[in-house]
């Protein structure tokens, strides 16, 4: 059995006025919330038991799914945190971040994956970002792998070669690959599981030999992290044939 986790706690700030009344993830986009688009590909891949990590503005989130779990200290923490407040399960959980629209193909890639930690990630990305900055390096990190097998990720780089593709936020982890990660997770202390994200934890893994593979995309998914992202992704979602509309 396969649950997933969509982790929408945090508010989003950098979506300015946007999210003054509302979670990020419920900023509309091509005529949905993000979460609705989320929901849907999440459907669409036969999985139906979703769970939600809220946290600011909670309360407008709880009639979307049945089950949430509050991070309480969400505006001091990241998604890592997030991640653990919600339990542990005994078959496959994929997580998903809460400001990202992606492809029902992604999920069920994961799915379908026999790895106990396997991430998804897109080979295309210079594309995308090359739309939403003017130097898609300034917001790229290094990416590196070998064959299926992830070697490096997270750091800042001005070096095309060293990104492969781009984690976009979306994975998988079996029970195994849980109890790993949470007994990864618990070598830290309070100030740092705070602070720590999901690829300073996925480096964390690697630095221990722990294998992290791969599920590579080209397309077919977005990052929505400011509001001019929507607007953009709006304006090419009018063309025909854009490689990252995921509908």
């Amino acid at each position: 059995m396969t649950r997933a986790i969509i982790l929408a706690a945090g508010r989003g700030s950098r979506m300015g006025k946007e999210t003054e009344s509302k979670p990020k993830c419920l900023t509309i986009l091509k005529g949905k919330p993000l979460l609705e688009w989320q929901l849907s590909s999440l459907k669409k891949a036969e999985i139906h038991s979703i769970e939600l990590v809220t946290g600011y503005k909670s309360e407008l989130l709880k009639p979307f799914v049945s089950q949430t779990h509050l991070n309480k200290e969400w505006a001091a923490t990241n998604m890592v945190s997030s991640l653990f407040c919600a339990p542990a399960f005994e078959g496959d959980t994929i997580i998903s971040y809460s400001d990202i629209t992606y492809s029902h193909e992604h999920v069920l890639a994961l799915k379908n994956s026999p790895h106990d930690i396997v991430i998804t990630a897109d080979r295309e990305w210079l594309k995308l970002w090359s739309l939403r900055f003017k130097n898609p390096l300034d917001d790229a990190e290094t990416f590196l792998n070998k064959g299926d097998q992830l070697l490096s990720i997270g750091s800042m780089t001005n070096n095309l070669d060293e990104i492969k593709a781009q984690f976009m936020g979306l994975l998988k982890i079996s029970n195994n690959g849980w109890k790993t990660l949470y007994s990864v997770y618990n070598e830290f202390t309070l100030a740092q599981r705070q602070k720590m994200d999901m690829t300073s934890l996925l480096n964390h893994l690697l630095l221990r030999k722990i294998t992290v593979n791969i599920e590579f995309i080209s397309g077919k998914w977005c990052e929505c992290d400011t509001y001019e992202d929507i607007l953009i992704y709006e304006n090419e979602l009018t063309k025909k044939e854009w490689q990252h509309d995921w509908r």
